[in-house]
């Protein structure tokens, strides 16, 4: 079995080596404000590859970068929380226009400060449940994380601790919903595994 921090290092170059082809496939769409949607379930990499792709952006300029961990309505909302960024971060991108959403409060169950999206930016949006038949067709490129159960709990519980475990299973049930029903890595332009 590998120790604990040959994982950690396989993780960081599974995500660096995810990032590499993402960022060619940024500068091969040659689009002004390309969307990146970058789905898996919990403890896969994705807020890590999402901070990667913004930090390594091609021409440095900057990138608008939407996690759906501020857009779920508590730890039921994973399809409320997708169809929230659909309808006021992805659809008002696609159509040009400014999208606004606000952030979800975890301690008092509210929307709270609000937050532009502006058409003119590249837009990377991360979470579970991101891609779906109606998300899909509105990003440019499509990342799925493909990541073994016990590693990505391990990564998640490490990560959130206390906060997390209680809801573990409950969550995960969502996940599997989404991905039977939507098949996130049939819409992925790419899918990438995560030791």
């Amino acid at each position: 079995m590998p120790s604990s921090a040959s994982r950690v290092d396989g993780v960081a170059a599974a995500l660096h080596a995810a990032a590499e082809l993402i960022l060619a496939d940024v500068r091969a769409l040659r689009a002004p404000a390309p969307v990146v949607l970058i789905d898996g379930r919990s403890g896969a990499g994705k807020s890590s590859l999402a901070r990667e792709l913004v930090a390594r952006w091609p021409g440095g300029g900057p990138v608008q970068l939407v996690a759906l961990d501020s857009l779920y309505p508590g730890w039921d909302g994973l399809d409320a929380g997708v169809e929230y960024a659909r309808e006021h971060v992805l659809a008002p991108h696609a159509a040009g226009r400014v999208g606004v959403w606000r952030r979800w409060d975890w301690e008092d169950d509210v929307r709270a400060e609000a937050h532009a999206v502006t058409a003119s930016l590249p837009l990377v949006v991360e979470g579970s449940g991101i891609l779906t038949p109606a998300t899909a067709g509105l990003g440019d490129l499509r990342v799925w994380l493909e990541s073994p159960e016990e590693s990505r709990r391990e990564r998640a519980l490490t990560r959130d601790g206390d906060a997390y475990r209680p809801h573990w299973t409950r969550w995960a049930d969502q996940e599997q919903r989404h991905v039977a029903r939507d098949e996130p890595a049939r819409h992925a332009t790419r899918v990438c595994d995560v030791p």
